[in-house]
């Protein structure tokens, strides 16, 4: 008996989340990555200048000091994720060697620069 009640509240609870009616609310995680922002950027920029416009990176590689990473997900209530990612590079100067991501307009240095 104990086991057909536990179904029953389990499938009850499943057919909750497709109930209409029921709102979902949006989830947004992580940094958000505006034009704006990434138009500020440029070669030659200091990790502390890079941080005063983009924010505290997401991720900052343990193994390679060079590289962080911005990303930001957005979950409209019961529809697809989208997601954005912005990988920005230092030199061993940390200075701002490039960036890339999901956005318009990626900016790529050379060396020589």
């Amino acid at each position: 008996m104990q086991k057909i009640l536990a179904l029953f509240v389990c499938a009850s609870l499943a057919a909750c989340a497709e109930f209409p009616g029921v709102y979902l609310i949006d989830i947004e995680q992580g940094n958000v990555i505006t034009e704006e922002m990434v138009n500020q950027l440029r070669p030659g920029m200091t990790k502390r200048q890079v941080r005063f416009i983009m924010g505290t990176p997401l991720i900052q590689d343990t193994f390679d000091q060079g590289r962080w990473d911005y990303l930001y997900s957005f979950q409209p209530g019961g529809e697809p994720r989208e997601e954005e990612r912005l990988v920005v590079l230092f030199d061993e100067q940390d200075r701002l060697v490039s960036f890339s991501g999901d956005f318009e307009g990626d900016l790529t240095v050379d060396e020589g620069d």
